[in-house]
């Protein structure tokens, strides 16, 4: 029986548990950069340089972040007033017709009946 020869090569690349290839975030963004001036489609591009397509397609979807909920900031609310010494505005529903006629008022139903009363 003749003698079992095999190579071990390490390219560098980094696995998870689950066998599946680990991409620095700076290998991500050069990816993303080159994909964006390829002008191939995100399957075409995945296939060109051996990635998952729905791996790719989510960082592209995602603009590239590593960790979308690590960096999304809290949206805060305030409350505001705004001081006035003025009235509120009232406001104005304006129509302009064909023949060049403008009608204007505070109420949009009232000036719908008065431009198809000027139609008829």
């Amino acid at each position: 029986m003749g003698a079992i020869v095999t190579e071990l090569v390490d390219t560098g690349e980094k696995r998870d548990g689950r066998g599946r290839r680990l991409q620095a975030a700076e290998r991500k963004e050069e990816l993303l950069r080159a994909f964006r001036e390829s002008g191939l489609t995100m399957a075409a591009f995945a296939r060109r340089e051996q990635l998952s397509y729905s791996t790719f397609a989510g960082w592209v979807l995602r603009g590239g972040r590593s960790d979308v909920r690590r960096r999304r900031k809290r949206v805060r609310f305030a409350e505001v007033r705004l001081a006035t010494s003025q009235p509120p505005a009232v406001a104005v529903v304006e129509v302009r017709l064909a023949d060049g006629t403008v009608v204007r008022g505070s109420v949009a139903a009232e000036v719908a009946a008065l431009v198809r009363a000027l139609r008829s």
